[in-house]
């Protein structure tokens, strides 16, 4: 049976792309990452992924005229991969609305915490200073709204009494790293399904897995 082809859009150091390679890298997993691109050429992602022969593109976003144009650029190099599926790894971009919409339902982020809490960036610092007992990592699909599309599967982990901002974010990256893997696999083996309802909220569904085993406790 052939593989999901995912693309992953990174821009930095590539922790969850390491993640997700590594995954791929077992005989019996159901994707294969077949291209890493980042807008920055020093990302550090690039080099993990050509070290284990994954093509990579560098698509600099400051050469387009603007964000629709290199939008489209990563699309087309997407496609010209064969991807089916488009997994975003610390991709510090924001699109245009037209890559949410070309790319629906075939586009996953993952965010450092528990999803509608805490949208946007510095998220571990946003949930120390709103005084929770608990945070962690969301999946959940693309759409025109920052980290507002529709949760796929959460993984949640403990907030500490004295800890920083660094350590909750390291604390949640350990959850990333198990979370992200999981469910590509889910997506692969056509187990995830979008939910719509007039008047309600879009919701998905994973046959075969119960509702909280699509929530992970990691302490």
């Amino acid at each position: 049976m052939a593989k999901l082809k995912a693309g992953v859009l990174i821009s930095g150091r590539g922790s969850n792309l390491l993640a997700l390679l590594q995954a791929c890298d077992a005989p019996d997993f159901p994707a294969e990452i077949a291209l890493v691109v980042s807008n920055r050429a020093e990302a550090g992602g690039l080099a993990q992924a050509e070290r284990l022969g994954v093509p990579t593109r560098v698509i600099a976003h400051g050469d387009f005229a603007d964000r629709e144009d290199f939008d489209r650029a990563v699309s087309a190099a997407l496609e010209a991969a064969g991807v089916e599926l488009v997994c975003l790894a610390g991709f510090m971009r924001i699109f245009s609305p037209w890559f949410p919409a070309y790319w629906a339902n075939r586009i996953l982020n993952i965010h450092p915490s528990l999803l509608p809490a805490f949208r946007g960036l510095h998220a571990p610092q946003q949930a120390i200073d709103a005084g929770v007992r608990v945070s962690g990592a969301t999946v959940h699909l693309v759409t025109e709204t920052l980290d507002g599309g529709p949760v796929v599967a959460q993984a949640a982990v403990p907030v500490h009494q004295d800890d920083t901002a660094d350590m909750l974010a390291a604390r949640i990256l350990l959850a990333e790293h198990e979370l992200y893997p999981l469910v590509l696999r889910w997506f692969a083996e056509g187990r995830v399904h979008l939910l719509r309802a007039p008047g309600k909220p879009d919701r998905v569904r994973i046959d075969g897995v119960a509702a909280d085993a699509a929530l992970l406790w990691r302490p």
